[in-house]
């Protein structure tokens, strides 16, 4: 057999040494990867906090502050944008709401007096309605869910949906066997914007029963939002369970193929499929890293989930049934359409905002906080740090 050239021989060695190179840096453990602005990872069992938060959580400026009555609660000129605080919530739930409302009210809103706007499947009681009135100076107003924004839809087989309900119990999928959980994840993902109630709305800062807030936030955060064009703000980043949305990112897969001028440009398509970093024994789902932002907490624009692409894209998701076969929930769903049909530049992260949802804070270093530990990011449970997904999105977009 005839030997290779000289220069031949050469150019085979050193293209082994770039493909061995190549598998080396494939197979690294993510407690030896490194991001180009940050510190290095460490594996997610040792995180006991995110060292991003070892900064200050000052906002960049400039900034609206209050300044007289120009955010009086009864001064018709106001500074206040159309904006407003919503919740969709439960009679029954109220003490809950009053601890969220008179927390966001102490750190924030009292300066502020944007109106809170609150949904519920059945009408709201006088208690409910009396308690939460009386909880801030603002605008409060009460509203229906349409019955048919709520009802299954015509097009789900039920046979099929218990079916899947008993199969996905046995994963132990939370809250698979509450139908009105499902009929909640499906209302927030893409029919709130649609209510009436919001029409007049630009922004929105959703608040959930239960959750708290530790830091005195002394700005306009929906005029900042605005100023900086800002289309989503999140505050927790994390990981959900595959068999929750095992399907999602195939639907979604089908869906780009009709709709591909949908994606945009500047799309974070890469932290939706970079499962790399998942915790050891997690596995993606089907493509998709589950990466998403935790939507108990968000504060948005209105005009992205009313625009043609997501409203394509709701409808598509729709009719393939999984918010009912699967237990798709508005937070994978907002996160996968933000993460393909925005410019990944738009989305915020509200690091000097401290929260905290059961069980899942974020705590910033920032002496205007207090009742929380800085950086903290679980309830003390620290293989819950592994769920941490915010070391993918600084990789692929940065802390802004």
């Amino acid at each position: 057999m005839m030997a290779l050239p000289k220069g031949m021989r050469l150019l085979a060695a050193a293209t082994l040494c770039i493909f061995v190179y190549m598998l080396a840096q494939i197979f690294r453990t993510p407690g030896e990867m490194h991001f180009p602005t940050t510190p290095p990872l460490k594996k997610y069992q040792e995180w006991d906090h995110d060292p991003q938060l070892d900064a200050s959580g000052e906002p960049p400026e400039p900034l609206h502050r209050v300044q007289g009555d120009n955010y009086g609660p009864s001064n018709p000129d106001s500074d206040r944008i159309k904006a407003t605080i919503i919740s969709l919530v439960r009679n029954e739930e109220i003490d809950d709401m009053l601890k969220s409302m008179n927390d966001l009210e102490r750190t924030w809103n009292h300066k502020f007096n944007y109106p809170w706007t609150f949904f519920n499947d059945v009408p709201f009681t006088e208690e409910f309605k009396t308690k939460t009135r009386a909880a801030t100076q603002a605008d409060v107003s009460y509203h229906l869910v349409p019955e048919e924004h709520w009802d299954i839809p015509s097009w789900i087989n039920m046979d099929l949906y218990h079916e899947s309900v008993s199969l996905l119990d046995e994963f132990q999928v939370q809250y698979m066997s509450k139908t009105s959980y499902h009929q909640m994840c499906r209302w927030n993902s893409g029919l709130f914007s649609e209510h009436p109630a919001l029409r007049d709305y630009d922004y929105y800062w959703r608040v959930e029963p239960n959750v708290q807030f530790f830091c005195d936030v002394d700005y306009d955060v929906f005029r900042w939002m605005q100023d900086h064009n800002k289309t989503y703000g999140f505050n927790i980043n994390i990981y959900d369970d595959p068999h929750s949305v095992a399907t999602l990112w195939p639907e979604t897969l089908k869906f780009l193929e009709d709709y591909p001028d949908h994606v945009h440009p500047n799309n974070a398509r890469e932290w939706l499929e970079d499962g790399s970093k998942r915790p050891e024994n997690y596995e993606t789902a089907n493509g998709y890293s589950t990466c998403h932002f935790w939507s108990n907490f968000e504060i948005g624009a209105l005009s992205f989930w009313r625009s043609q692409a997501y409203r394509d894209y709701f409808d598509h998701l729709d009719r393939a049934g999984g918010f009912f076969y699967e237990r798709w929930g508005d937070a994978p769903v907002h996160s996968v359409a933000l993460g393909l049909f925005e410019d990944k530049s738009k989305i915020h992260w509200f690091r000097d905002i401290g929260y905290r949802h059961i069980p899942f804070w974020n705590c910033p270093n920032n002496d205007k906080c207090s009742g929380c530990v800085t950086g903290q990011f679980t309830d003390g449970e620290k293989w819950l740090n592994r769920e941490d997904c915010r070391p993918l999105w600084f990789k692929y977009v940065g802390m802004d």
